[in-house]
């Protein structure tokens, strides 16, 4: 893994992410790498990125805290927008409340960018219609 679960106790502010289990953060954390390889194209496990660049380190934090927050959320999961317990209630926003942060702008750097196969040898077809 790209962080620890220590450190993303420490990055977090919330109480849910801070008691959510060991075992639970680092699968939070691995849905967060992948979610990250899956938009920059690859694992950051080349030497080029050793140690891991801060910008990555910040988004996988975000990722993994989101993902932390969502799967601890039971409310979250079922789609409550609202919920009163006594004289206590609360109301999470339908539009941002559980909504993925944008971590694009701190992976474009890293971004592997798709070589063509051999420009000198591309081959076209074309049929007539």
């Amino acid at each position: 893994m790209l962080i620890t679960s220590e450190e993303l106790v420490n990055y977090t502010a919330f109480d849910e992410v801070k008691n959510w289990e060991v075992d639970l953060l680092e699968l939070d954390i691995l849905e967060a790498e992948v979610e990250v390889k899956g938009i920059v194209g690859h694992d950051f496990t080349d030497e080029a990125y050793q140690p891991l660049p801060q910008a990555a380190r910040l988004a996988i934090h975000k990722l993994a805290q989101y993902f932390a927050l969502v799967n601890s959320g039971e409310s979250l999961t079922k789609g409550i927008k609202s919920e009163k317990i006594g004289d206590y209630s609360y109301t999470v926003s339908g539009i941002g409340g559980n909504k993925m942060p944008d971590v694009l702008n701190l992976l474009k750097p890293f971004i592997k960018k798709e070589e063509p196969a051999d420009p000198g040898n591309i081959q076209v077809r074309m049929r007539v219609l």
